[in-house]
């Protein structure tokens, strides 16, 4: 796991406590409706921590209950994290999204790293996960987040 943060931010003891704990709304890009495939398991789980799940998949229309959209820029709403479920040489263009939309993070799931899209990710100001599981840090950090 890697985290990148942009010089601006003020980096805290624990970055992806602070995100978790500062930001509710996840795009969740490569959304699967198939409830075998980890995106599926993920989402549902962050859905049932209390985090606004909004899908970004052009071959589904709804996934767990929310309305999905093509593209990131499709979503009518303020999106602060962007969590990616692609391959990692598909990361770049959710990427350029992510800062076009003004996303705060972007965060790549377990084994997924994409070093030139997390440059242009922190240049324009985004902080950057690399390589793990949202739902995997958000269980860690539990007791943390509850109080």
């Amino acid at each position: 796991m890697r985290v990148l943060v942009p010089d601006a931010a003020a980096g805290g003891a624990d970055p992806i406590l602070e995100i978790l704990k500062k930001y509710k709304t996840i795009a969740m890009v490569g959304l699967s409706s198939n409830p075998m495939r980890p995106s599926f398991g993920v989402t549902e789980y962050m859905q049932s921590a209390g985090y606004k799940i909004i899908p970004v998949n052009p071959n589904e229309k709804e996934v767990l209950g929310e309305k999905s959209y093509a593209r990131l820029e499709d979503v009518p709403e303020k999106i602060e994290i962007v969590d990616i479920f692609r391959r990692a040489e598909e990361v770049a263009a959710v990427v350029d999204s992510a800062i076009r939309i003004g996303a705060k993070v972007v965060w790549m799931q377990l084994d997924i790293e994409n070093e030139t899209a997390a440059e242009m990710a922190t240049a324009a100001g985004l902080t950057v996960v690399e390589d793990a599981c949202i739902l995997i840090e958000h269980r860690k950090r539990l007791r943390q987040l509850h109080s």
